[in-house]
């Protein structure tokens, strides 16, 4: 005896045969059954027949047949209207399914908010273009070093050489770092031209809390020790400083004439070649001992879509990597 798992669909049981209604519409849009056999490439037979059992089914008559041509009665007409509707739909839906591109890569790229936000979206309208078939799936973070559970991503851009277990590295760029700000800012203070005068202006820090732990965190401080410029020795009158650990705030402020900020030149490099940026001095700092990487999980690393992300990064940045 069978089982019944699912209750007996009465909208789909009630529908008749798709080969008798595509028979019907056939004829009715020709008139004749003989064209519709033609046109379907069945024999006039085939049509009769078809006919026959769709009108047994509706239990109405569809065709008034004068000699050798065909009229739809009224219940004819009101069913050809819907069918016709159904098979035009039927046949796009066919069409798009036919056409649609070939089968989707779907590939985990996992970077900073700052990296997305400010090379990602510069770099992968051309990407997207050259390459239909990979579907991204971007993930941000602030810290490699701790992931959500069940998160592996197949790229992992980073200042970590080694994420974890199961990804092989590739050197993408030192940081160099250099000052930032609007061309409004720098007419409206040309003082920071110089090095003190930075020290003394409306400067925007990037903080390291909740950023993942990584070697080194350069600051204003910093930077500016490393050119030989002590901080501390600011005015007391000089504007308070401005932390956040959010790049993408800072530079959204330096881009409304709020101050002047450090720039990573990989970055900020875009901005400064269209002239939405400017340097005010020409000092930048280059941090030598640690280098941004390209992770590529060992799983993943030897499929089509993932070899071809990990090569257009890397062709990017070839000018960079030392």
């Amino acid at each position: 005896m069978l089982n019944r798992h699912v209750d007996p669909d009465t909208l789909l049981l009630r529908m008749p045969s798709l080969r008798a209604v595509k028979a019907f519409v056939g004829a009715a849009k020709y008139g004749s059954f003989t064209r519709a056999a033609e046109a379907l490439c069945v024999t006039q037979a085939a049509i009769s027949r078809q006919i026959r059992e769709l009108e047994e089914c509706l239990g109405a008559q569809l065709f008034v047949r004068s000699g050798r041509t065909v009229e739809l009665t009224p219940a004819g007409a009101v069913f050809f209207e819907a069918a016709q509707l159904s098979f035009v739909n039927i046949a796009q839906a066919a069409d798009r399914v036919r056409n649609a591109p070939m089968q989707k890569h779907i590939l985990t790229i996992c970077c900073s908010p700052a990296f997305s936000a400010f090379w990602l979206s510069q770099h992968l309208p051309e990407f997207r273009v050259n390459h239909p078939d990979i579907e991204l799936n971007l993930i941000t973070t602030q810290n490699f070093v701790n992931m959500e559970p069940g998160v592996e991503p197949d790229i992992i851009i980073s200042k970590l050489s080694s994420p974890g277990v199961g990804y092989k590295s590739y050197p993408l760029c030192h940081d160099v770092i250099y000052p930032i700000c609007s061309p409004a800012y720098l007419q409206q203070h040309p003082e920071v031209a110089t090095l003190e005068g930075l020290r003394n202006a409306d400067l925007l820090d990037l903080s390291p809390f909740g950023r993942s732990g990584v070697a080194e965190h350069v600051d204003w401080g910093v930077w500016l020790a490393l050119h030989n410029v002590d901080i501390d020795e600011r005015p007391a009158d000089s504007p308070p400083l401005f932390h956040a650990n959010d790049y993408n705030l800072i530079i959204n402020m330096v881009l409304t004439h709020q101050g002047v900020a450090l720039g990573w030149n990989q970055l900020v490099s875009a901005m400064v070649d269209k002239g939405m940026l400017v340097r005010p001095v020409a000092e930048q700092t280059t941090l030598r001992n640690s280098l941004h990487y390209l992770a590529c999980r060992e799983s993943t690393a030897s499929d089509d879509a993932c070899v071809r992300v990990r090569d257009w990064v890397l062709s990017k940045f070839a000018r960079w990597c030392i």
